[in-house]
């Protein structure tokens, strides 16, 4: 099985102002339950406490790596509702959300949307997120849920400086009870969401980070967010906890689509080249050092009004020690190199492993970490210290397997 970064902890969430609007979801020894939880039992899902929420992280039907491949020729459904939803409201809420974060909310086109990070007066990442600009007064925010307590903290705060300064912000957190998040990734996703979409041809102007609302097998108020966490089309999908039974039974029904869990959507991120928040970046690493430094927009840079906005801009100019670099291993038959694995160049550490596990698409072990910056450049042969042991490896372009993302055609 592939192993899962043990590093993701989730504490209860205390009330805070724009609480969700019922309780949370029942809790068990595995963790809070999403509205999906009884339907991954009936369906043969392997439960496990992942950041505080039971979820499956594979299914009696399929291997990891059956249902990791399934998904990059195929398509899959993972049940994501345990990360954070966020809406906020308001005149000024671009403004308001604009001062705990990097990007250029303003300047996004109502009806799309960007990934961006939180960071800390010393430019450290809080979070990474996606904020969806549905209007101009109207934003909507998706974030992890290892750090739920943390953003809803640091987006409150936000809205109640805001507010006392007499602006025009509002905010509401989501729980899973009310309302569920699937992810649906895969060549063929769109196709099959077709089926249930009216109307279908929505889809064919809905690109990649752009974000609506519509019926769904029959079901009204469904948002579809083009987006995704495996570098492949698709689509996030957020709907009333009420109807997501029906809604994923739906986009099952003719047997294309499968139900996929953690251990697949970890490996297919890894191919992706994206970060695990907690792993591959946290509040010590800055999105220069990160290689995120397209998170930082044009504008940002030159207002420098964002928190660590001095230290960040600073690298940009000046450079860093280190950098987050993706790697991969040579020779025959190494063992994969997990989180916490030195990195070697002529005998001298030279930094270590965030996150690691074997390719099922390339069948090559493939990893991400951070190295001297002097090392950076894609082809340079380091060696990696696993179990003791030395085995080659080489700094390597990230993603490691081509994205398929549905862009807008560039004129």
């Amino acid at each position: 099985m592939l192993k899962l970064s043990n590093r993701l902890k989730l504490t209860r969430v205390r009330a805070l102002p724009g609480a969700p609007r019922h309780a949370s979801s029942a809790h068990t020894g595995e963790g809070e339950r999403t509205a999906l939880y009884d339907f991954h039992v009936q369906k043969g899902g392997k439960i496990v406490n992942f950041g505080g929420y039971a979820l499956p992280v594979q299914y009696s039907d399929q291997s990891i790596i059956a249902s990791h491949l399934h998904t990059r020729s195929v398509g899959s459904i993972f049940d994501v509702s345990h990360m954070l939803q966020t809406y906020v409201r308001g005149k000024d809420a671009a403004a308001c959300l604009e001062s705990v974060c990097t990007a250029d909310i303003t300047g996004t086109p109502a009806g799309s949307g960007t990934l961006t990070v939180f960071t800390n007066a010393q430019g450290g990442i809080l979070d990474d997120l996606i904020v969806n600009k549905v209007s101009g007064k109207e934003l909507y925010v998706v974030s992890n849920a290892a750090m739920k307590q943390q953003d809803q903290e640091i987006i409150s705060a936000a809205v109640s400086s805001f507010k006392s300064q007499g602006k025009d912000v509002a905010v509401e957190f989501l729980a899973p009870s009310d309302q569920s998040l699937i992810a649906v990734q895969g060549p063929r996703v769109a196709a099959e969401l077709a089926k249930l979409l009216a109307p279908a041809t929505a889809l064919d102007q809905l690109y990649f980070m752009g974000s609506m609302v519509g019926t769904v097998a029959g079901i009204p108020s469904v948002r579809i967010t083009r987006c995704g966490y495996t570098g492949e089309d698709g689509v996030e999908i957020s709907v009333d906890s009420s109807h997501v039974r029906t809604l994923t039974e739906a986009l099952l029904a003719n047997g294309t689509l499968k139900l996929a869990g953690l251990g697949a959507r970890d490996s297919l991120r890894m191919e992706a080249g994206l970060c695990l928040y907690g792993s591959d970046i946290d509040a010590q690493t800055t999105p220069v050092e990160a290689a995120l430094a397209w998170l930082v927009a044009k504008r940002r840079r030159t207002t420098r009004d964002f928190p660590g906005a001095e230290v960040v801009l600073g690298q940009l100019k000046g450079g860093v020690q280190r950098r987050r670099v993706g790697l991969q291993m040579l020779g025959a038959k190494p063992p994969p190199a997990r989180s916490g694995v030195t990195i070697f160049s002529e005998g001298q550490q030279v930094g270590q492993v965030t996150s690691g596990c074997p390719s099922p698409s390339t069948g090559r072990n493939i990893a991400m970490g951070y190295v001297q910056d002097a090392l950076k450049a894609p082809g340079t042969k380091v060696e990696l210290k696993v179990r003791d042991k030395f085995y080659e490896a080489e700094i390597t372009k990230t993603p490691f397997v081509k994205a398929n993302y549905y862009n807008k055609p560039k004129i």
